[in-house]
């Protein structure tokens, strides 16, 4: 479990190019949609369809998607999902100022 959150936060913070590396959704759909503990990727895939994941030897997975933050910057908002295919942690990352 350790290891999947510090690859998830490695994940996250490796991804500062200003430029879409996953599906774009609206940040208020991607908060009220996805619930940890709650939200499946079944759902996820439903809502979003499929985006830029990461599958991790433990099962997990790490799947980021990215909110238009204005002047062509993106806030992106990374999903943990646990072997069982529920949502573990979400976690939003502010788009960089220019």
């Amino acid at each position: 479990m350790k290891r999947a959150l510090l690859a998830l936060l490695l994940l996250a913070g490796c991804a500062s190019s200003p430029a879409p590396s996953g599906a774009q959704v609206a940040a208020a759909r991607l908060q009220q949609t996805v619930v940890p503990g709650v939200t499946t990727k079944a759902q996820l895939l439903t809502a979003f369809g499929p985006t830029k994941n990461v599958v991790f030897d433990s099962g997990y997975e790490a799947w980021v998607y990215q909110s238009p933050a204005g002047g062509g910057r993106f806030t992106e908002f990374v999903v943990l999902i646990n072997p069982a295919g529920i949502v573990t942690k979400a976690r939003t990352r502010e788009a960089a100022q220019p």
